[in-house]
């Protein structure tokens, strides 16, 4: 490894959604204080890079769409000028790994998934249920092993590949910044949605990539009301343009206007600036939950088909995590039965 080590430079491939993303930033975090004086550059998708942005445990983002078939060749003829010395992938899928593989990086270290073994030069294992499928482990726990696994590569110690998978230590946390330019975005976003400067504020989370994770949309504008009445919070919806109409249901079903940022200009790059300002965030199993809970954001955050020990992040502020089923026993898994853990059985009252 002395070449390696003259290199000093390290590739991390980030999580796909944005959520998993903002998990890894504990394993960042990790690499970044073992290794002073090396270059540290990630690849991820495009968003991701707005929400990563301004973080000081990566020197370079590269925004590199994987999709379609000459999708990694292209990712490797942007990395391969870079000439990293590493790679942690941070990722499962075979394309990650091509493009690494592709551009040339010598050493290639992550989870063997995906048929993808071969592509690596250091595999390690995931663990795995008992009958088959994969043993529910928090993400960001699952990052951060692989950034240790990394570590001890690139110092010439053996790696176990089937060591089991250690929480997160106590002082752990997920990290953003929010920039300048992030706060004068929320600003503008939040005075043309009638925001007052002094209001204080809750952000809705309706939405989500999967309508399974979604509580009733009319069941967050009662909430809205109630949260103005009860504690003096505007409310406003977070909600991606796809989601417009969810955002739309939310605010017929509110006595109050609940404006939706997306409506008025919000973007990732806002979101983070809004949150940083923000008292709560009402959310369903997606993203922008990850974000406030790194900006020390109360969080409520609502789970049903998925098992909500997939994401255990550290939340100083303050997480209520409610699940559909609470009397699901440890040994079982809420995907494994969705009609039990629909996420409207989730009563109102308990949000």
């Amino acid at each position: 490894m002395d070449e390696l080590s003259k290199s000093k430079r390290l590739l991390v491939v980030l999580p796909t959604w944005i959520g998993d993303a903002v998990m890894a930033t504990p394993a960042l975090r990790r690499v970044r204080n073992a290794l002073p004086g090396w270059f540290i550059g990630g690849v991820c998708r495009p968003g991701a890079d707005q929400v990563l942005a301004g973080l000081d445990t990566l020197d370079e983002i590269h925004v590199a769409p994987m999709s379609g078939v000459l999708g990694p060749k292209r990712v490797a003829a942007q990395l391969r000028p870079r000439r990293y010395a590493a790679a942690l992938l941070l990722t499962n899928s075979f394309s990650t790994a091509l493009a690494t593989r592709v551009a040339g990086i010598p050493v290639r270290l992550g989870y063997d998934r995906d048929g993808r073994g071969l592509l690596l030069t250091h595999r390690l294992q995931a663990p795995k249920r008992e009958g088959g499928g994969w043993a529910i482990v928090a993400a960001a726990a699952y990052y951060d092993h692989a950034a240790k696994a990394m570590l001890d590569a690139l110092a010439d110690r053996p790696i176990d590949a089937l060591r089991a998978i250690d929480p997160l230590p106590a002082h752990a946390r997920l990290e953003l910044v929010a920039q300048a330019r992030d706060h004068e975005l929320a600003a503008s976003v939040l005075e043309r949605a009638g925001i007052d400067r002094s209001a204080r504020l809750a952000v809705l989370n309706p939405g989500g990539n999967n309508p399974a994770k979604r509580w009733p949309a009319e069941r967050y504008g009662a909430l809205a009301d109630w949260l103005l009445e009860r504690h003096g919070l505007q409310s406003v919806v977070n909600a991606s343009p796809a989601e417009a109409e969810i955002a739309a249901e939310v605010d017929r079903a509110a006595r109050a206007t609940v404006p939706c940022l997306a409506d008025h200009g919000g973007s990732l790059a806002s979101l983070k600036g809004v949150l940083a300002r923000s008292d709560l965030m009402v959310t369903n199993d997606t993203g922008p939950r990850h974000i406030a809970v790194s900006f020390n954001v109360p969080v409520v955050s609502l789970f049903g088909l998925t098992d909500h020990r997939w994401t255990t992040i550290p939340a100083p502020a303050g997480e209520a995590v409610l699940v559909a089923d609470p009397s699901l026993p440890d040994h079982e898994m809420a995907n494994d039965d969705p009609v039990r853990k629909r996420i409207d059985r989730l009563e109102p009252q308990r949000v």
